[in-house]
């Protein structure tokens, strides 16, 4: 038999190669290296875990990779010595560990509609943006998804005090999916695709007020 050309050979490499464009397509493209997997955080309110124990004597939690915090030294740093001194429950690393847990729930609480969720952890006029933008997807027959796949940074931005609250703002870079279709399932906003989004989060806390969580008082992106 004559060996012809291996038509079937060159059609499985097509096929291949539009399979590849496809899932780029779908999944965005790498910047250059694949960010290692971070570990999960405890979620309890913003207070964070407590400290190790070890041979008796409590160990001081340490920041995680992509959560620094600010050296005692600058301004932010006293801001932050402040806040400490004149709330004897404050400290800034399970500040920040909670501060992420929170970024957690409230994203994925607010694409389900989860007001139960969200009430606890908003100032009430937060809350009330929060209500009125669920009310208005749902009028739509809009649903939003959600999925958070990592949180790359978590740091603190600014730091003050105005009266008996203490103010932090934090600044969030995560990977997420986040989109929104429409009644018909077509995508109307966002994008399926991973995507790096920026935000800045301000939490507001009593200070030594008995109730321990601090809650988010403004958010706009970064």
């Amino acid at each position: 038999m004559h060996a012809g050309f291996p038509i079937d050979i060159i059609l499985l490499a097509l096929v291949a190669g539009f399979l590849v464009l496809r899932l780029r397509s779908v999944l965005g493209k790498r910047t250059g290296y694949e960010r290692p997997p971070l570990p999960d955080q405890q979620s309890v309110g913003l207070r964070g875990p407590t400290a190790p124990v070890i041979d008796g004597i409590a160990e001081p939690v340490r920041p995680k990779p992509g959560r620094p915090i600010p050296p005692p030294h600058t301004e932010l740093g006293q801001a932050l010595a402040r806040i400490a001194a004149a709330d004897r429950g404050f400290d800034p690393v399970r500040f920040l560990d909670g501060a992420e847990a929170a970024f957690r729930r409230i994203v994925t609480a607010f694409a389900a509609g989860d007001l139960t969720t969200l009430r606890n952890l908003l100032t009430p006029s937060v809350f009330a943006t929060f209500e009125h933008a669920i009310a208005m997807r749902t009028e739509a027959g809009e649903t939003q998804q959600t999925d958070i796949k990592q949180i790359v940074e978590a740091t603190i931005d600014e730091a003050e005090t105005l009266g008996d609250h203490a103010i932090i703002v934090v600044r969030f870079v995560s990977d997420q999916e986040n989109f929104t279709r429409d009644r018909q399932g077509q995508l109307v906003a966002g994008t399926e695709a991973v995507t790096e989004i920026v935000d800045l989060w301000s939490f507001e806390h009593t200070i030594n007020a008995s109730d321990p969580v601090w809650r988010l008082a403004a958010a706009r992106s970064g």
